[in-house]
């Protein structure tokens, strides 16, 4: 790696273009180390920043296409005639292809940020005829992503790059992990509608026969629960690190990106989002929530009951954590972190319950497609700029805000769950009196 850098010293553009071509041909060289050692020389001075993200981006884009066209003219032949000892025939790697065409190209972007896959894609790409046009659209845009990412934050973190080089390339490496999850579970749904529709209320039908025709709330239950049941994961998972004392890299990188990213001009756009997560807006959605339930709830007490419940339970879920976080800390702690502790964030997650509860109520009760699509997109990116407010202005730290987003959502997603099943309770028929 020494020598690497000493030649990007050197020769500076060519190298940063010779090595990103060889690494998507799936040489061993280390392109993401590069490419944030490149924007440590931009930081410095001694390279342009866009003739940098051009040059990699270029041998980016270039090594993809090679690694296609040999996957083209040398793979295809290879297993039309050897593939049915893979598995892999004619067939098999026809409708490989046609899926990949419609819906692999999506992949091909995240692809450059998972190590070992993007090394792969090309030549796959290849092999699986997709056509080029597509091939190039999103290859190349992933490509120019990818060399963005890392050259601006080699940029950004200056001489602390290699420091946290490691550790940011393992939260991007999740990341894409979890972005092409995502995509891969979007496809399946999307293709496979009706049928997780009939699996979801013939599965709750099964367990607790409740569900007759109501096909949307078994499915809206069924994905509440699937969701909720991965963030009880995650909490799991945020738990262990916190009592490991584990969040020191990852409280580091946060503090140091977002006063970087937002400047000094932001102050006045984040003094608004920080207000809109204070006590006075949740008081105002709690009185709004109530309104909206008293014009548009089709089970009016259940409804208030249930949001009180979710209200009134959260404030104690909250303080119960932070005062037992707060005895298991690992880390020595100063007099004023003993006097406000803040593990998870109770603001935040109080924030995620309110909102996340009348956002529910909302879209529960509308009948407009657009409400169901635009409101909760509308309420995550509130919600994300609530939480960089309160880093902006350094007022928790990021580990708790994460916390405090995951323990409140669980929290949601269980009573959200605790008032379908009693909304359904309610209307279900009457099991028949024996000798009736």
């Amino acid at each position: 790696m020494g020598n690497l850098t000493a030649y990007i010293d050197q020769f500076g553009y060519i190298v940063l273009f010779a090595a990103l071509l060889l690494e998507l041909l799936a040489l061993p060289l280390p392109g993401e180390v590069l490419m944030g050692y490149s924007g440590f020389l931009v930081f410095q001075g001694h390279l342009n920043w866009v003739l940098s993200i051009l040059t990699a981006g270029i041998g980016a884009c270039l090594g993809m296409t090679i690694s296609y066209w040999i996957g083209l003219k040398l793979g295809t032949p290879f297993f039309e005639k050897h593939g049915h000892r893979l598995h892999l025939g004619p067939d098999r790697i026809e409708k490989t292809s046609q899926w990949f065409s419609k819906h692999g190209n999506k992949l091909l972007i995240i692809a450059y940020f998972i190590p070992g896959v993007r090394h792969i894609t090309g030549y796959f790409s290849g092999i699986t005829r997709l056509p080029f046009r597509t091939f190039a659209l999103f290859a190349y845009s992933g490509a120019f992503i990818w060399v963005t990412v890392f050259i601006t934050l080699g940029k950004i973190l200056g001489p602390q790059w290699e420091q946290f080089h490691s550790s940011i390339k393992k939260y991007l490496i999740i990341a894409g992990i979890i972005a092409a999850i995502l995509i891969i579970a979007y496809l399946i749904v999307k293709k496979f509608r009706v049928e997780l529709k009939d699996a979801a209320v013939s599965g709750l039908n099964f367990t607790m026969k409740l569900f007759h025709s109501r096909k949307r709330v078994g499915l809206l239950l069924a994905i509440t629960m699937a969701l909720t049941i991965g963030l009880i994961v995650l909490m799991i998972g945020m738990i262990q690190d916190f009592l490991a004392g584990e969040f020191s890299d990852f409280n580091e990188i946060v503090g140091m990106l977002v006063p970087l990213t937002f400047n000094k001009n932001w102050a006045g756009i984040m003094q608004v989002f920080s207000f809109m997560g204070s006590r006075q807006i949740q008081i105002v959605i709690i009185i709004l929530s109530l309104f909206w339930i008293a014009w548009k709830g089709r089970d009016k007490l259940l409804e208030c009951l249930s949001f009180g419940l979710t209200v009134g339970g959260g404030e104690l879920y909250e303080e119960s954590l932070r005062r037992i976080f707060h005895k298991l800390s690992p880390v020595k702690q100063t007099l004023m972190e003993q006097l406000f502790y803040s593990f998870p964030s109770e603001q935040l997650l109080m924030t995620i319950v309110i909102y996340g509860f009348a956002v529910f109520l909302f879209v529960r009760h509308s009948r407009r497609v657009w409400v169901h699509t635009f409101v909760p997109i509308a309420a995550l990116a509130l919600f994300v700029l609530i939480a960089i407010s309160r880093l902006y202005f350094q007022i928790e730290l990021p580990s708790d805000v994460a916390a405090g987003y995951v323990f409140g959502a669980v929290w949601l997603g269980i009573n959200i769950l605790l008032l379908e099943i009693l909304r359904i309770l309610r209307t279900m028929d009457p099991l028949p009196k024996h000798g009736a």
